[in-house]
């Protein structure tokens, strides 16, 4: 596995980002100790970017965690609402706290399971978010073409894989995200970009 940025540039970026929402802080400080992946300040700073930017009326995370990316998405929705999905019930009642802390609970769904199929369950989808095991991100998003909104955002994180996508890797977790990345770059459907934030993070626009 190689490091995406350059570690002095990565140092430089974070540098820049200086953050005082105390349940950011705090999720960020339980991620460390407990070495629970989230997708960092400056992953979770793009995502607040394209919320405000688009204004969705609905984004759908597919693999929330304990709900840090939920709470970027939640901190810049003006008029919506974020679906927070994962397998473990604890991880959805630390989110439900930290949302209730930040006073965002009006913002969010809490939901445990499947997450894909919870969000077929949902139409007109503005931004999808995709963390979730890194083989099933292609049967994600083909799944879920229907369930998008016109002009979507879907925004998946682990795009580069640690740089495995570059390489010659073929287990299953590397291939899925190299399956998806190919899919995503040749839909006339969709234009994309992947940007190498962390460990890549692939934006695309539906374009019809």
């Amino acid at each position: 596995m190689v490091n995406i940025t350059v570690p002095k540039i990565q140092e430089y970026l974070l540098g820049l980002a200086d953050e005082d929402d105390r349940c950011v802080l705090e999720m960020e400080r339980i991620a460390g100790e407990r070495n629970f992946p989230i997708v960092d300040r400056l992953v979770g700073r793009l995502l607040f970017l394209l919320t405000g930017l688009k204004k969705p009326r609905l984004v759908v995370e597919l693999g929330s965690g304990f709900g840090y990316s939920g709470y970027w998405f939640a901190r810049a929705l003006e008029h919506g609402r974020v679906v927070l999905t994962d397998y473990d019930e604890k991880n959805m009642q630390y989110a439900r706290d930290v949302f209730r802390k930040g006073a965002f609970m009006d913002r969010a769904e809490f939901r445990v399971g499947n997450a894909i199929e919870i969000a077929k369950g949902y139409q007109e989808i503005d931004i999808l978010f995709i963390d979730i095991d890194k083989h099933q991100y292609l049967d994600a998003v083909q799944t879920l073409l229907p369930n998008l909104g016109r002009n979507a955002l879907v925004v998946a994180d682990n795009a580069l894989w640690y740089g495995k996508v570059a390489g010659n890797k073929r287990d299953r977790e590397t291939l899925g995200i190299k399956k998806f990345n190919h899919y995503m770059a040749g839909h006339r459907d969709f234009f994309t970009t992947i940007l190498p934030l962390r460990d890549g993070a692939l934006v695309a626009y539906k374009v019809s």
